[in-house]
């Protein structure tokens, strides 16, 4: 019997952000590639920071630094299936 090839992630993990200035994002996506390593979500981190680097050279308006991280609840991640689904 041939060995099961290993799955690779796709989608969507989702991660609430806290900033240094208190202010808060929900729901931002990580490619789930960017978290399956032996790292968990540290590469998010790095993944969240660049993306807001990217958008405050674009708008003009930069964002603070990251204080805390943490993957979304599992009611978010309903909301945004059923969001999708229609």
């Amino acid at each position: 019997m041939a060995a099961k090839k290993p799955r690779i992630p796709t989608g969507f993990v989702l991660f609430d952000i806290v900033y240094e200035d208190g202010t808060r994002t929900s729901n931002r996506k990580v490619p789930a590639v960017e978290v399956s390593g032996l790292d968990k979500d540290e590469p998010a981190r790095t993944f969240i920071e660049e993306q807001d680097r990217s958008i405050g050279e674009m708008s003009g308006a930069p964002r603070g630094p990251i204080k805390t991280i943490q993957r979304s609840s599992k009611t978010a991640k309903l909301k945004l299936r059923a969001r999708a689904a229609g």
